[in-house]
């Protein structure tokens, strides 16, 4: 429940005494001198406040009816109102009469300050809830259908798709401005910022993106997004939670084997992405041993390259050769060294596979 503290309290004090002519001072709903032009008075108890109080309307006490009251000087004392709650009380000293109109415009001046203060008091609490509530949605063990309802409450649409995206920043604003900027231009997102230099974005599935055109913009605003790895779409929280931790895995996988590809996909490393999620696994090695004698034997790296380029063209040798800038026959040379050496076929289809999955785990050179 929003109260009267004594900063915003002082606040109507000085502004109304910058224009006023008499002493003003602010009581919450006990009577306490919060905020008063005399500063020996604060923290003090106020029995014309606590009239006022007592009976909802305005107190005026002139000099001799001051005189009946303890630490009350003579002025007028007005109701402070928030949404029709009694929260504390204005007082003018002074004589009443002269004091009445001045009163009344200072009491709305008063309680429209109350108000933009209890408005910011509450988007400040419903953002902090917010980003509590995603946190727990999105990092928990379970879906909770109490959790899920109050998002529904808090207006985050939990039934909407949505796409996990996990920037990783090297430098510029933090994490927290970026979470502002990108839920100002596209509605409905969902972020939650597990470190000061990472950002996770679940936008809604129905946005198209350009990934590459985002990355410029965000360089022009000042943000130096190392990488980007953007997930599947994800139709239930759970979905979207098993969604971060692909996006997580991938963006690893990007900053060990793919350290100059800023933007990751999921759909097309998410075979890689699965092994090199099982990377310490022992059964792994035999797909790197033949890489590895591969290596041994290649000083100049011709060999390897050969190798990525014939699994990124699918085994099409034309296109493979095209790409080298060589002849067909020389890339079967080549072929028939790396078979001979890593002591797999590159043009079996069971060797090529065990060749390209093998590749996903070595950094690019």
């Amino acid at each position: 429940m929003f109260e009267l503290d004594h900063d915003l309290a002082q606040d109507i004090v000085d502004r109304a005494m910058a224009i006023l002519p008499c002493n003003v001072n602010v009581m919450d709903s006990q009577g306490l001198i919060l905020g008063s032009g005399e500063p020996e008075r604060i923290n003090t108890r106020h029995e014309g406040a606590q009239l006022v109080l007592a009976n909802g309307r305005i107190v005026e006490l002139d000099s001799e009816a001051a005189k009946c009251l303890k630490g009350v000087q003579p002025g007028v004392n007005l109701p402070l109102m928030l949404d029709q709650r009694l929260i504390g009380v204005l007082g003018l000293t002074g004589d009443p009469q002269l004091l009445r109109t001045y009163g009344e415009l200072l009491r709305m001046t008063a309680e429209m300050l109350l108000a933009q203060r209890h408005q910011q008091v509450q988007q400040q609490w419903r953002r902090q809830r917010c980003d509590d509530l995603l946190a727990l949605l999105l990092g928990g063990s379970g879906e909770s259908p109490r959790l899920v309802d109050e998002a529904r409450q808090l207006g985050l649409k939990p039934q909407l798709a949505r796409i996990p995206c996990l920037f990783e920043l090297a430098s510029g604003p933090p994490a927290e401005a970026l979470s502002a900027w990108l839920g100002d231009r596209y509605p409905d997102s969902w972020c939650v910022s597990p470190a000061r230099q990472s950002l996770l974005w679940c936008r809604p599935a129905s946005v198209a993106l350009d990934e590459t055109r985002l990355l410029e913009r965000l360089q022009r605003q000042g943000w130096q997004v190392q990488r980007l790895a953007i997930g599947a779409p994800a139709p239930s929280v759970e979905q979207l939670r098993r969604g971060y931790r692909r996006v997580r895995d991938l963006l690893a996988y990007g900053r060990e084997v793919v350290p100059d590809e800023p933007a990751l996909n999921l759909a097309r490393y998410r075979l890689p992405v699965l092994l090199w999620r099982h990377r310490h696994d022992d059964a792994l090695d035999e797909l790197l041993e033949p890489l590895q004698r591969l290596i041994a034997k290649d000083a100049s790296g011709q060999l390897l390259l050969t190798l990525r380029t014939w699994c990124a063209h699918d085994g099409q040798s034309q296109a493979c050769a095209d790409a080298l800038g060589i002849h067909r026959n020389s890339l079967r040379y080549r072929l028939e060294r790396i078979a001979e050496l890593g002591e797999v076929d590159p043009l079996r289809l069971e060797g090529l596979l065990s060749l390209y999955l093998g590749l996903q785990l070595l950094p690019a050179s």
